[in-house]
């Protein structure tokens, strides 16, 4: 990677108006006699491309591999049942929960290979995104996926404190390659993912992720839970 291709990069197509609106406050702004107030417009403007950045990722590629759908931490590894909406049953999954906050990349990427077999959007409140009772009360999009074994993970985007808007890009039937973007939340979320019976986290609670590229769990592993302390 060159140095320019550092801090260059990827602008996800939602992100393109919001730019340009914060382009031409700053623009304004400048024409005050207090110039202060422009630089600051300068700031929030490249802060707002750095939000809505969409880099290139390499996916680990070895079937059965379970990669993170989003930047952020792990705020919670926990079992919980499914959103009732996707028809998943009553029984609990190991849930991970991944927090995004407003300077982590929002660009969602599938967690697995599969087809889109269900999807559900539904209106809800606005709590902080990392606080558990998020995940039954704010407004989220959930999404099963159907691997090639007929076995079925859950994702759900669930807006946060500050996000207005769940983007989705996909469609029920879809086909989806482990790693492919897949939609966005816009301003501060998480996205929840659902592993199927039996299968144990390889990741700690508090680690950090990369969507596309982190490790979330193995459906061929047999490796208990991992465990993680801060240094």
């Amino acid at each position: 990677m060159t140095m320019l291709g550092t801090f260059i990069k990827p602008v996800h197509r939602e992100g393109y108006k919001f730019i340009a609106i914060f382009a031409v406050v700053t623009a304004l702004l400048f024409l005050l006699p207090i110039k202060i107030f422009g630089w600051i417009g300068v700031g929030l403007t490249v802060w707002c491309y750095y939000f809505f950045r969409d880099p290139k990722r390499v996916t680990p590629e070895r079937q059965g591999l379970i990669i993170s759908p989003a930047d952020g931490v792990v705020s919670m590894i926990q079992p919980a049942v499914p959103p009732a909406e996707l028809e998943m049953g009553d029984d609990q999954m190991l849930r991970i929960s991944v927090f995004m906050n407003v300077f982590d990349c929002h660009v969602n990427r599938a967690p697995i290979a599969g087809v889109v077999e269900n999807i559900s959007y539904r209106p809800g409140k606005f709590f902080n995104a990392s606080l558990d009772k998020a995940s039954e009360h704010n407004e989220r999009n959930s999404l099963s996926i159907r691997m090639e074994d007929g076995r079925k993970i859950a994702v759900v985007q669930i807006a946060g404190l500050v996000a207005r808007r769940i983007v989705c890009d996909v469609a029920e039937g879809t086909g989806l390659e482990t790693g492919e973007r897949f939609g966005m939340i816009r301003f501060g979320s998480r996205l929840d993912i659902y592993l199927p019976d039996g299968v144990q986290p390889l990741i700690a609670l508090g680690q950090s992720t990369l969507a596309g590229e982190t490790v979330l769990a193995d459906l061929a592993s047999d490796e208990p839970a991992r465990t993680g302390r801060k240094r």
